[in-house]
């Protein structure tokens, strides 16, 4: 594997992470959110990855990287709250609120965090063997 390919498979991580990243500030920006109905409710949204595997001209396997291949609602119930006095309720009283999970979203935006960070460590021990290389060249 060429430091060109880690560089390439550390970088589409470090992209799909940042993806991550944003739907999990816009979920948490939304949390809480009421409603005017249930249609119209924030839905939390999840970033789906894929594996992208690479090919050479004779059919083999040369590698492989990470790319967000869709961003969907996430299927969760949403918040239904009685509050009879509240602008945007229902005829029964009820007021629709996003079905974000803060707990599940800093769980989630922790994680996403720790992989980013383990992408960029890949990229600078990369670049740390090319430096070295480099040195045993000049001697």
């Amino acid at each position: 594997m060429s430091f060109g390919e880690i560089y390439d498979i550390a970088g589409a991580g470090m992209h799909a992470q940042t993806i991550r990243l944003n739907t999990v500030a816009s979920n948490l920006a939304n949390a809480g959110a009421a409603a005017e109905t249930p249609e119209t409710a924030f839905r939390a949204l999840k970033p789906v990855f894929s594996t992208i595997y690479k090919q050479t001209q004779e059919g083999q396997l040369s590698g492989a990287h990470v790319e967000v291949s869709a961003i969907v609602e996430a299927d969760a119930p949403l918040d239904m709250r009685y509050e009879p006095n509240h602008p945007y309720a229902d005829e029964q009283g009820y007021v629709a609120y996003s079905n974000v999970n803060t707990i599940d979203e800093m769980a989630d935006m922790m994680a996403a965090s720790r992989s980013f960070e383990t992408n960029v460590e890949v990229m600078n021990r990369a670049r740390s063997m090319q430096q070295g290389l480099l040195q045993l060249g000049s001697n």
